[in-house]
């Protein structure tokens, strides 16, 4: 286990350390200070590739019983984006093709399929693998939605994984464990050169890599094992997976498209009218987060209603909070 670790911190940590150097020297997937975008918030040009480093350190995974089934499926995950931080965009038809393959060779090595769904409801298993590979393109998609500032999606991603990684080790399932560790390591050895001072960013091609990962991670212990609910994945996944909920409900009320970007996430909101800093406003939305992923992991993974309360619970005060700052924003606006 500690090669593993060491090796894909380093591997990963060495990859981001020359993508940046290489970037800046070629000019190549760098994201410009100077666009005019909604979800620009840093001050100078960075390089948004830090997708390939942590690729590069999960060549580990090849080393574990679980992982080595993956590499292929990770690798279309990470194809799937990474087009987009050449500058060269992929047709939305073609991403999410890219994404539903990948999600359903995971499934298919993995026999990663959840049918019963909690609550007393099981579903035919075709319409579960259906509802497992949408719900893995859905969780790529959340975590790029959240990829704004400074540390939040990966550091999201860290999270995720440590309560996955604790009610792996209460199901004593070692491959998953393993897995969950060396994909911890890779985003380390991104992490720290992103968090706090952004020296370089996840890009899509990270983001839809580790989407894919955590949730797969999920539903592989959601459909193995009847100890872990489907309601607490979700639980564990709430707030990338609502962020995107919200985000399409929000623009249709207001009449655009929910493929269309736009400057009024949550994370935005606080960070104009709360921390007004940027690693701060990570800090502070994993902080609020922690304890819906944390404590069902520790206490309660197999019941359901329990989940479906925490998760709801996270939802409330989501909803209140997002209010209180669109009325700040409406006022400011004004002003």
């Amino acid at each position: 286990m500690e090669w593993l670790v060491g090796g894909a911190f380093a591997v990963s940590l060495t990859t981001q350390i020359l993508v940046i150097w290489l970037a800046h020297r070629h000019q190549l997937f760098i994201d410009s200070h100077e666009e005019e975008k909604p979800q620009r918030f840093h001050e100078v040009p960075t390089p948004r590739a830090g997708g390939i480093g942590i690729l590069m350190g999960l060549v580990f995974l090849l080393f574990t019983p679980l992982g080595w089934k993956l590499f292929l499926s990770v690798t279309l995950a990470f194809l799937s984006g990474i087009f987009e931080d050449f500058h060269r965009a992929l047709s939305p038809k073609v991403r999410l093709v890219l994404q539903l393959v990948a999600a359903s060779s995971g499934i298919f090595l993995t026999h990663a399929v959840v049918t019963y769904i909690g609550l007393g409801f099981t579903l035919p298993y075709a319409i579960g693998v259906v509802f497992s590979a949408f719900a893995i393109v859905g969780v790529m998609n959340a975590i790029n939605i959240i990829d704004g500032f400074n540390g939040l999606a990966s550091g999201m991603v860290l999270l995720i994984l440590g309560a996955f990684s604790i009610v792996a080790v209460h199901v004593e399932d070692l491959g998953v464990f393993q897995l969950n560790m060396v994909v911890v390591a890779a985003v380390g050895g991104f992490f720290v050169l992103n968090f706090p001072y952004g020296r370089i960013f996840l890009g899509d091609g990270g983001a839809y890599l580790l989407g894919f990962l955590v949730a797969l991670s999920g539903i592989f212990l959601a459909s193995h094992y009847e100890s872990v609910s489907p309601w607490f994945v979700l639980c564990v996944l709430i707030y990338p997976v609502w962020e995107v909920v919200f985000s399409i409900i929000r623009k249709k009320k207001m009449g655009q498209s929910p493929l269309e970007p736009d400057a009024f996430h949550l994370h935005m909101l606080i960070n104009r009218h709360i921390t007004k800093n940027n690693p701060l406003t990570s800090l502070v939305l994993i902080g609020m987060t922690a304890p819906f992923v944390l404590v069902p992991a520790t206490f309660y993974p197999n019941n359901s209603g329990a989940n479906a309360a925490t998760a709801f619970l996270f939802v409330l005060l989501y909803l209140l909070l997002y209010k209180k700052l669109y009325s700040m924003e409406r006022l400011s606006f004004k002003a």
